[in-house]
């Protein structure tokens, strides 16, 4: 086998290698796991919540407390709403209105429980529904947040829980007109809760208690998301959907709710696992391209909080935190504050929040991956462009063209070395030839021929293996970044993030037909298939009919193999063909080497170049194929 065609069958087997375990591993949704998911949402929105789920945490591990107490807040029975929008009318509201969400407060319990992202909308259309994050309780899987105070062990102190009905001092909140809420327990302690919101999906709530009593009371500042009912995941290994956080030195959590469900028991019907004396960071639950996260103060201690609840046949998911200690002197007053950010994970605003906030690690609620040195700066670079050229597709194909210039050193040595090698074929031919039947001299031959030349006979894979993890890179900004979300190229493309929605197999629309998914063939895909055919036919024909064969079917394994993949994945896959092809050609007329595109071609339908006419005869230069 000529060592150009190893080379080359070498850099194949890498690359579908890689695209097929990257399919197995990152890109398959389990169909199964989906269909389960699916079955126990259903059942969950016919079920009746349990006594005690959305329960703020006990202070059973706060330095310095040791007992354990009940826990107040506790959510009651609620029987589920027809519909979300009778779960809303249920309790009297504050109505938030902001740029960027809407929504209200319930006054039972001052819940942020309903919340809608008015930038986003449920598909590419433009009259969709905007996208719903946050629910009440008693509405099918009820989805909200809590904040509040927890009593010390031991105490018995009124305190306001999830059946508390609140006085507000507005109708509405917007970035302009914080919300106050107050209650009275009646027995010394005055509540008031400070909401305030900022022009994206960002709540600062600031308790205070006030103690007009006879006597000191410690109460602990709690925050937790609640969410009932397992909801859909998309099943990839890329992605992590679920209980996310950043707790102190622990660094980023990440638990998929089947994870949290496994986790030893807390208490009686409760898994999950607690981080005791962090300082800094967030908790919260996270979907693809949304989050609620509550975010304590990043100077306090507190303890975490992941915890899965039963709840009749389905379970409930909690993060929450618990505050140290404050302590109230009569007379006094104190006072804890936390945020919430209920909304889209846009790039640009979770840095700005870890920046201008302090809030620790925030930017890893994106889930950049193991290789974020290498996503995230991509990222930056693609956004950057874009702003410039508004569009996202353009900005794919300008990187492409800037990362092939970056790299052309590498990639002219390659092919130059490539080129050299295909040279020198009648020689390499000839010594092979002549030392047949001696595999050790041949190839000490050969390794000479190699040194005198200056051939590297891998050269050929490096082109290949610098573009893998740019292609991992291109694949998580399209697949987990918002930005890129129903972002369009032109023509037919109006979601890069998505699979090209034409067909082949109704002939690009013409034919009133929904092929199955495994017969989804876009046209992007096509072209794909097309440049990687024509790049694959620049280099020699193998001599065995094997490897030729698999050659000639590998751009159309390609071409279905993408056929599935993000439409900026396969443009830019496409892009790079092109490029590849054009910086090949160049590279081997540079070198007087000839491009036997059309003769390869032609091959696979006309008469087999006779191996032998490579062989040099006397009198005929060895390197005569140059021009």
């Amino acid at each position: 086998m000529k060592e150009d065609n190893r080379n080359l069958l070498l850099a194949i087997t890498l690359s579908v290698v890689v695209l097929l375990g990257w399919q197995y591993f990152y890109g398959v949704p389990q169909m199964e796991k989906q269909k389960q998911v699916a079955q126990q949402n259903q059942q969950a929105t016919s079920q009746t919540p349990a006594p005690g789920t959305g329960a703020a945490p006990a202070p059973s591990s706060v330095p310095g407390q040791s007992a354990t107490t009940s826990v107040p807040g506790s959510v009651p029975a609620t029987p589920v709403a027809g519909t979300r929008e009778q779960a809303l009318a249920a309790s009297p509201r504050i109505r938030i209105d902001t740029p960027r969400i809407a929504g209200s407060i319930s006054l039972t319990g001052a819940r942020i429980d309903d919340i809608s992202l008015k930038a986003f909308r449920e598909t590419v259309d433009p009259n969709s529904p905007i996208i719903v994050l946050l629910s009440p309780l008693g509405s099918p899987n009820g989805y909200y947040t809590d904040f509040g105070w927890v009593a010390a062990p031991g105490t018995s102190v009124p305190l306001p829980n999830a059946t508390t009905v609140w006085t507000p001092d507005a109708q509405v909140l917007t970035p302009a007109k914080p919300l106050t809420l107050t209650w009275d327990n009646g027995q010394g302690l005055l509540f008031r809760r400070i909401v305030t919101v900022d022009e994206n999906a960002m709540f600062q709530i600031k308790d205070e208690v006030e103690n007009k009593g006879a006597a000191g009371v410690t109460l602990f500042p709690y925050a937790q998301v609640v969410r009932h009912g397992r909801p859909p995941t998309l099943g990839y290994y890329v992605l992590h959907e679920g209980l996310i956080g950043v707790l102190g030195e622990q660094g980023l959590q990440e638990f998929t709710y089947d994870h949290v469900d496994k986790e030893p028991l807390l208490s009686a019907g409760t898994n999950g696992r607690v981080w005791k004396d962090v300082t800094g960071g967030f908790v919260g639950i996270t979907d693809k391209y949304w989050a609620a996260t509550v975010v304590p103060d990043q100077s306090r201690k507190y303890e975490g909080r992941f915890s899965s609840v039963q709840t009749g046949s389905s379970r409930a998911y909690q993060a929450d935190f618990l505050a140290e200690a404050v302590t109230v002197a009569p007379g006094a007053a104190a006072t804890s504050t936390a945020r919430l950010f209920a909304g889209a994970k846009e790039v640009a605003a979770i840095n700005g929040y870890e920046r201008d906030l302090g809030i620790k690690r925030f930017d890893l609620l994106i889930d950049w991956g193991w290789f974020y040195f290498i996503t995230k700066p991509m990222f930056f670079l693609l956004d950057w462009i874009y702003k410039h050229v508004g569009n996202f597709g353009i900005a794919i194909l300008i990187v492409t063209l800037l990362l092939k210039g970056v790299f052309f050193p590498l990639a002219s040595k390659s092919y130059a070395s490539m080129a050299k090698m295909k040279a020198m074929q009648p020689e390499m031919l000839a010594l092979r030839e002549r030392y047949a039947d001696d595999k050790m001299k041949q190839q000490q031959a050969l390794m000479e021929l190699y040194k005198t030349q200056k051939i590297n006979p891998l050269a050929g894979c490096w082109p290949v293996l610098v573009q893998i993890p740019v292609f991992f890179a291109l694949y998580k900004i399209l697949f987990i970044t918002i930005e890129m979300r129903h972002a369009p190229f032109f023509g037919w493309i109006r979601d890069l993030a998505a699979p090209d929605p034409t067909n082949l197999f109704n002939l690009f629309g013409l034919i009133p037909f929904t092929p199955p998914s495994v017969l989804h063939l876009g046209l992007w895909p096509i072209i794909m298939g097309i440049t990687m055919f024509v790049q694959m036919k620049m280099n020699p024909e193998p001599p065995d009919p094997v490897q030729k064969m698999m050659f000639t079917w590998m751009p159309v394994f390609f071409t279905f193999l993408l056929g599935s993949f993000p439409a900026g994945l396969v443009i830019y896959w496409s892009w790079n063909n092109l490029l590849s092809v054009t910086q090949q050609g160049y590279i081997m007329r540079k070198h007087g080497v000839k491009i036997e595109l059309f003769d390869n071609i032609k091959s696979m339908f006309g008469k087999k170049p006779d191996p032998a006419a490579a062989v040099p005869t006397p009198g005929k230069p060895a390197n005569s194929n140059k021009k």
